[in-house]
C-alpha cells in the first residue's frame, strides 16, 4: 500500500494512495496520523491494508490526490538519521575538501544524525539565505522503521523496516567544510529535507525489493533536464539492515524513525568516478560528486551549485515507467522573514 500525509496541523491527517497516485482515501478513522500508524502497527497495516484494497476495487469513499497538499508523509519524526552506505559517493566528496578516506570507511557504516522536527513536503521550496552557501541536492533512497531493539539482530532489523520512500537531502556546501572542522559535526550546513510525496510498504517495490535494498534507477533533474540515474542497489556497501545494526548498537530505535542511505552513487563501468548523462554515463545524485569529478578530469570544477529560480525533480519508476512514489519537486528560494 501506499501512504501520504495531506497537510493540516504539526502531523498532518493520513489517507490512503492509489497504486496510480491518482486517488486518496482518507484513513484518519484508522489512524490520524502516520506516527500513530507506526505505533501500533499490527493493528493498523491490517485496516490501512483493507482499506488500500477498497481504493484499488473504487469501493472507498475517496478525493482526487494532489501533491501540492501533501506534507511529508512524515512532517516531523522522532529521529532522521543518515547513512554513507554509497562509499563511492563519501571518497569523492572528501576528496573535494582534501580530507583523508579512513580504510575504516569501507568497514564500518557512517550516519548522522540530522534535524527531524521539520520536515519539506514534496512540493515545498528549498529555502536558503544566501545564495553563495553552496546548495545542493541530494537524492537518496529512504526507510521507515517499527521499533527496533538495542544490539538488533540483523533479522530483526529487517523485520523492522515498514516503509520505503525517498529524500532531497538537502546541503549547504561551502558551509560544511567549517562546521565539519570543528569535529562536531553538521547542522547549519543541513537545512530541512523533503520527502517524496507518499512512502510505501515493501511488498508495492516488487521484485525490485530483494529485502535489503531497491533494485530500480533513482533519477533527478535539475531544471527539466536529466542530472541523475543511477541504481539505487549497486555500489551500495552498506545494505538497509546493516545500517539499521549499526544505528542500534548501542540503543534502541523508536517506531517512526527515518533512515536514509546516503547519496545514491554508482562507479563508472571500468571502476572510477562516474560519468555525466552528457557523456553517456550514468550521472549523479548531488552537485558535489560532478563538480570533484570535473577537478579530477581537468583540475576545477566547471559546474555550479544551485541557484534561487532553479529547480529540482527526484522520482523513481517501476518497469513500466509508472512513479512509485510520487515526485519531490522543488525550486530554490531565498528566504524572506516575516
Amino acid at each position: 500500500m501506499k501512504l501520504g500525509s495531506l497537510k493540516g496541523g504539526r502531523d498532518g491527517r493520513l489517507v490512503v494512495v492509489s497504486r496510480d497516485l491518482s486517488r486518496c482515501a482518507d484513513a484518519s478513522a484508522i489512524a490520524p496520523t502516520l506516527q500513530a500508524a507506526l505505533d501500533d502497527w499490527a493493528a493498523a497495516a491490517v485496516r490501512l491494508t483493507e482499506l488500500s484494497d477498497a481504493l484499488e476495487a473504487g469501493r472507498a469513499t475517496h478525493l482526487s490526490f494532489d501533491p501540492e497538499k501533501c506534507a511529508s508523509p512524515l512532517p516531523r519524526a522522532y529521529q532522521w538519521a543518515d547513512g554513507s552506505a554509497y562509499v563511492n559517493h563519501v571518497a569523492l566528496v572528501r576528496k573535494a575538501r582534501g580530507a583523508e578516506m579512513p580504510d575504516s570507511f569501507w568497514t564500518d557504516p557512517l550516519i548522522y544524525q540530522g534535524g527531524s522536527d521539520i520536515f519539506l513536503g514534496p512540493r515545498d521550496s528549498i529555502l536558503v539565505i544566501d545564495e553563495t552557501s553552496g546548495i545542493d541536492l541530494e537524492a537518496e533512497v529512504v526507510v521507515i522503521l517499527g521499533d527496533v531493539p538495542m544490539v538488533a539482530t540483523r533479522k530483526q532489523a529487517q523485520d523492522a523496516i515498514r516503509l520505503v520512500m525517498l529524500v532531497n537531502d538537502v546541503t549547504l556546501r561551502n558551509l560544511t567544510p567549517g562546521e565539519l572542522a570543528k569535529g562536531f559535526g553538521f547542522f547549519q550546513s543541513k537545512p530541512a529535507s523533503a520527502f517524496t510525496p507518499v512512502a510505501v510498504t515493501p511488498d508495492e517495490l516488487g521484485a525490485a525489493w530483494d529485502g535489503t535494498k531497491v533494485n530500480l534507477v533513482l533519477l533527478s533533474f535539475i531544471n527539466g533536464m536529466p542530472f541523475g540515474r543511477p541504481v539505487a542497489g549497486n555500489d551500495m556497501t552498506f545494505d538497509f539492515p546493516a545500517l539499521i545494526v549499526h544505528a542500534a548498537k548501542t540503543r534502541a530505535l523508536a517506531a517512526g524513525t527515518i533512515l536514509g542511505a546516503g547519496t545514491v552513487s554508482n562507479r563508472d563501468a571500468d571502476g572510477g568516478p562516474g560519468k555525466p548523462i552528457s557523456e553517456g554515463g550514468l550521472g549523479y545524485s548531488c552537485l558535489a560528486e560532478q563538480r570533484v569529478v570535473e577537478t579530477i578530469r581537468s583540475g576545477k570544477p566547471s559546474t555550479s551549485f544551485l541557484k534561487f529560480g532553479d529547480r529540482v525533480r527526484i522520482e523513481m519508476r517501476d518497469g513500466e515507467g509508472r512513479s512509485i512514489f510520487g515526485a519531490i519537486d522543488q525550486d530554490v528560494v531565498p528566504y524572506r522573514p516575516e
